[in-house]
């Protein structure tokens, strides 16, 4: 059902939430897809541009709570009026979209999350609107994906348990369960994003002290039930907003999990020039430029397609707990629900983004402004959601 006379009719107070989905992907068709199945969700909405997507998602979640909107992010007063509409908002359109969105939420009065975005400081610059949100009585958290997301809320949920934390490793990997050459990998968001990951510096906290690694670097190998040994190594972004919430930690770092032998191939691309920004060669006359070349030459021999993916984490948080040493290590491993055609990546991501946005509707997450998830989430009842939905989250104390 299509609608265009959007009138805000926001009731809050959690047992009939109205919640919201900006953008019709993937991410955005399966989060709105949870909230049509959870009880005190009364109403979801789905807004894209993009009629076709919206059409899919109709289809894919066959819902009478669900409504779809044509609504173009880049119009002010179109994202007003759809925003405007709802309790809380997901926002899982591209990450440029990110600040306009939180501003708008403030500006009308709506709760928002959003799945993150670093590149450029965008996070950074949503944070900055704490105040602002704080005033209007709005609660925002962004990073809600998976790294950063569901590595923030575990890092945070096993830092309160502890007086004094010293240590934060995180490793994740987004891996297909049968990896086939040249690189042993499937992506299953853009492979621009990638690129950036491996080629941007890693922040990482050091002896107390933040600093930059290459990305690519210092690989480890790791073990995981039902893998073979994997390897796990430096990329960019992972810690996100961890090395500001957690600034006197000893050791703060993330790695991404990938099949032995990949970092070191993509290492190569990398020195060869092949993934670099704004870089140019003549050939025959013309200029190219060869990261738009290898992009397009991977994209059909990574794409996951019908294959099988899991998601694989680890969060170990180290510290002092009355006086003692104590370790609080949090696994996962989710696998693609092939009877509903959901990828792992998709499932925890969507989960998360969903969950968040149902307890700020319940008034579970009670505080105004923005924070960051490691704050701004309870990790116990969050556990518990994504334990509903099949995706556990196996706690280890040391």
């Amino acid at each position: 059902m299509w609608k265009n006379d959007l009138t805000n009719t926001t009731d809050a107070g959690g047992m009939h939430m109205k919640i919201g989905v900006l953008g019709a992907g993937l991410m955005g068709k399966e989060a709105a897809r949870d909230l049509a199945q959870q009880e005190q969700v009364l109403q979801v909405g789905i807004a894209d541009v993009d009629r076709k997507k919206l059409e899919a998602a109709e289809e894919a979640i066959d819902s009478e709570k669900l409504t779809a909107y044509i609504v173009d992010a880049s119009n002010q007063e179109e994202l007003e009026e759809y925003i405007g509409k709802f309790d809380v908002v997901i926002n899982a359109l591209f990450y440029t979209f990110n600040e306009i969105v939180a501003r708008t939420g403030i500006q009308v009065g709506t709760h928002v999350v959003d799945l993150g975005g670093h590149i450029g400081g965008m996070t950074d610059r949503v944070l900055t609107l704490h105040d602002e949100a704080k005033e209007k009585g709005v609660t925002i958290i962004p990073d809600l994906g998976v790294a950063p997301g569901m590595i923030n809320i575990l890092s945070g949920y096993g830092a309160s348990k502890l007086d004094e934390v010293e240590e934060i490793r995180l490793y994740v990997g987004g891996i297909p369960v049968r990896p086939e050459p040249p690189l042993g990998y499937n992506h299953v968001f853009s492979m621009e994003g990638v690129f950036d990951h491996y080629t941007d510096p890693s922040v990482v906290i050091r002896n107390g002290k933040k600093t930059t690694v290459p990305s690519l670097s210092e690989v480890e190998e790791i073990y995981f039930d039902k893998f073979a040994p994997l390897e796990a190594f430096h990329t960019s972004g992972g810690t996100s907003t961890l090395t500001k919430s957690f600034p006197n930690v000893q050791t703060l770092e993330y790695k991404t999990i990938r099949y032995p032998g990949h970092a070191e191939k993509f290492k190569l691309l990398v020195d060869l020039n092949l993934t670099k920004l704004d870089y140019e060669v003549e050939v025959g006359g013309t200029k190219v430029s060869p990261r738009q070349v290898l992009l397009k030459t991977l994209d059909p021999i990574v794409e996951l397609g019908d294959k099988d993916d899991a998601v694989l984490l680890r969060v170990i948080v180290s510290g002092d707990k009355a006086g003692q040493a104590k370790t609080y290590e949090y696994e996962m491993q989710t696998f693609k629900d092939r009877e509903k055609n959901i990828t792992a990546m998709a499932r925890v991501t969507a989960s998360t983004i969903s969950i968040v946005a149902q307890l700020i509707g319940k008034g579970l997450i009670k505080d105004k402004g923005v924070y960051p998830p490691e704050f701004g989430v309870p990790g116990e009842i969050y556990i518990e959601e994504l334990a509903k939905r099949g995706i556990e989250i196996k706690e280890t104390v040391l």
